[in-house]
């Protein structure tokens, strides 16, 4: 099996290096994000071990990138964030499965085993809500046959909410899901991006979509009342 293992933490991926490597398997290894985003592009892997926090580029926007570039090698997170909102965050950037740390190395083995069976996985997949549709992996929104223009943050909140269609998401979780691991926003942001969100997907096309449910947050819905 060939590993692509992104761990910043040295000890950490010194362990799992040794220990796939004495099972036969072939590891390669990086610290950063931006190494993790090289190497899975130039290379052909089995699995892909990510970690969620490295010092650069987090894990959910490795993966986001890596499936928008089209490369499908199965991901496996690996994280100390054991929140369900972030389990959730991993899985809709694109991974295909999570593991909390720490772990026991032979459920990490058998994830792997399991991952690399199935294979790459590509996911042509569109969401749609109404006549707004969205290709999650070119990073690529449209309402009706018109192509918005979106900001990476945008893009990420939006996804967030059509993949929840019509569910009520309050402030935190959105913050969970779009901004990961940057702790320093408030939930006051939220609003300002979902001003930003409405004044491209909404207003233009004379809709209400995305509506606030007072007190609690806010809901993207086909319907526009």
């Amino acid at each position: 099996m060939r590993v692509l293992l992104v761990e910043d933490e040295e000890k950490l991926a010194a362990l799992v290096a040794r220990g796939l490597t004495e099972r036969g398997g072939v590891v390669d290894s990086v610290a950063t994000g931006a190494q993790a985003l090289t190497s899975a592009r130039g290379g052909e892997y089995d699995v892909m071990l990510l970690d969620v926090m490295l010092p650069d580029i987090d894990g959910f926007e490795v993966c986001r990138r890596l499936r928008a570039a089209r490369v499908w090698t199965p991901i496996l997170m690996l994280t100390a964030r054991t929140a369900v909102a972030d389990r959730i965050a991993g899985l809709d950037s694109g991974a295909d499965d999570y593991l909390a740390k720490p772990f026991a190395f032979q459920e990490l083995l058998a994830r792997m085993r399991a991952l690399a069976r199935r294979g790459p996985v590509p996911r042509p997949v569109m969401l749609d809500v109404g006549d707004l549709r969205m290709d999650p992996a070119a990073r690529r929104v449209w309402r009706g046959p018109t192509e918005l223009s979106l900001s990476t943050r945008e893009l990420t909140l939006l996804e967030a909410l059509m993949r929840r269609r019509d569910q009520v998401l309050t402030r935190e979780q959105l913050l969970a899901l779009a901004w990961g691991d940057h702790h320093d926003v408030t939930s006051n942001v939220v609003d300002v991006y979902v001003r930003y969100l409405r004044a491209k997907i909404d207003r233009p096309f004379g809709v209400n979509t995305l509506q606030t449910v007072r007190g609690v947050g806010y809901r993207l819905t086909a319907e526009t009342s």
